[in-house]
């Protein structure tokens, strides 16, 4: 054991790292884990404990840690370019990558601009949407829908359209609020109601609003099938294709924010492709580098790309990030690609699913956990907590027991989340799957 090093690594960064998503104060009774390296499915502390990353690293890291293929072609781009602005110049990777995007989306999505992270792919779409209308004579055509709970970023234009209180409260004077619209989570259904019901009741009010506001309005935001900050809510790919349809109707653009449940997540590589429509505007990040290096990109249809085709400067899209494109972080981001092309992991990743169901069924039919649900390599339940401080202290409970149990688990609120990466053989899923349960039955029975 190295427990002198671990805790003179865990005291320098509570000295000097502002950490994220954290009440600082909390480590002083939860303490930070030290993590030294990472394989496959596994991550290492300074102790030499493990923990199985069921949650790969904030939904990130697709194909394990340190992956050979990954590695690999990170190395090789270091030795020709690790970085040039994209204003212009240009390079293979950043060139190659779009194109393999675009021919992903049969060339409905053709153009691709680029960023860092999720939170900046989003006010990218916001941007782009509000200036192409301007661009084409709709210029009162300002403003923007999002769904009830729903989660796209923490910059002050992204919490314009994040309906999460926990993150907008202490800013709410900075943002400039949209319109929000029940979502179709099918929960919330009712005695009596169907999530049928529930789906439709939230298009009509959709409908109801865009009759009113759709002169104003220049697009509507949504996570496409899985509402991932908002405890895992997922839905029918129904109501995609009725929000297609509405945004056609009443001339509003549709943003796909896929950071979080592209890439392979829901079952297919976009989760449009659930639905068999294609958005205006689609946002990528997390996973599209396989969880090595911050990149983010908007995919925009040929009519938004065209509105800003034009000789005046003013009518361009003047944004930009300085590492936009890094050749780095898409030669990683091809690299990924590949693995799902030569490995087949679409269709893999479907057998995989089947037999992590019946290992979790266990879970599934726990008496103090209902609405287990699944889509593609996510899924979820809701621990049945009736009192406030129980509820309150819920997710620091599953992580702290998780972490006894080598699991990398962190719920939301009372909902416990599974989202690991694609190469978890089955031993691992055992693993998972039972220790899961014993974590389970540990918080709500006070073992």
């Amino acid at each position: 054991m190295n427990t002198s090093k671990s805790s003179a690594l865990i005291l320098r960064s509570l000295r000097s790292v502002w950490h994220p998503c954290t009440q600082m104060q909390h480590h002083e009774t939860m303490p930070l884990i030290p993590i030294v390296r990472g394989k496959g499915a596994w991550l290492y502390d300074a102790d030499g404990r493990r923990y199985l990353d069921a949650i790969s690293s904030w939904w990130v890291n697709l194909f394990g840690h340190a992956n050979d293929r990954i590695n690999n072609s990170i190395k090789e781009q270091l030795d020709y370019l690790e970085h040039v602005m994209l204003a212009g110049f240009t390079h293979e990777p950043v060139v190659t990558l779009s194109e393999k995007l675009s021919a992903l989306t049969s060339n409905a999505l053709g153009h691709c601009f680029y960023a860092s992270d999720g939170a900046s792919a989003v006010e990218i779409s916001l941007k782009m949407s509000a200036h192409a209308w301007r661009n084409i004579g709709y210029s009162k055509k300002q403003e923007f829908v999002c769904l009830q709970g729903s989660y796209h970023g923490e910059t002050l234009g992204a919490l314009g359209i994040t309906d999460t209180s926990l993150f907008r409260e202490a800013y709410e004077p900075l943002i400039r609020a949209a319109h929000v619209v029940p979502s179709p989570d099918s929960r919330q259904a009712r005695d009596g109601q169907t999530p049928n019901d529930v789906l439709q009741h939230a298009l009509d009010t959709l409908q109801s609003l865009l009759e009113r506001r759709a002169n104003h309005i220049a697009a509507v935001i949504v996570e496409p099938m899985v509402m991932c900050a908002n405890s895992m809510a997922m839905y029918d790919a129904s109501y995609l294709q009725g929000l297609r349809s509405l945004c056609n109707r009443y001339h509003v653009h549709l943003i796909a924010d896929e950071i979080a449940v592209g890439c392979g997540r829901t079952g297919k590589f976009f989760a449009c492709e659930q639905a068999g429509i294609w958005p205006d505007l689609l946002c990528l990040s997390k996973g599209i580098s396989g969880g090595y290096l911050p990149l983010s990109l908007v995919m925009a249809s040929a009519d938004i790309y065209s509105a800003f085709y034009d000789t005046d400067l003013h009518r361009g899209f003047l944004h930009s990030h300085s590492y936009t494109g890094n050749p780095l972080a898409c030669r990683a981001a091809l690299a990924t690609l590949s693995i799902f092309e030569e490995d087949n992991i679409i269709e893999r990743n479907r057998v995989l699913a089947e037999y992590i169901n019946v290992a979790l069924q266990p879970l599934a039919q726990h008496p103090d956990f209902h609405h287990f649900r699944q889509q593609g390599m996510i899924w979820a339940c809701d621990a049945i907590i009736n009192d406030s401080e129980n509820t309150r202290t819920f997710a620091h409970r599953f992580y702290t027991e998780a972490t006894k149990q080598e699991l990398l688990i962190r719920p939301i609120r009372k909902t416990v989340y599974l989202m690991p990466p694609y190469i978890l053989d089955t031993e691992e899923i055992d693993i998972l799957a039972s220790r899961i349960k014993r974590v389970a039955d540990n918080v709500m029975y006070g073992v």
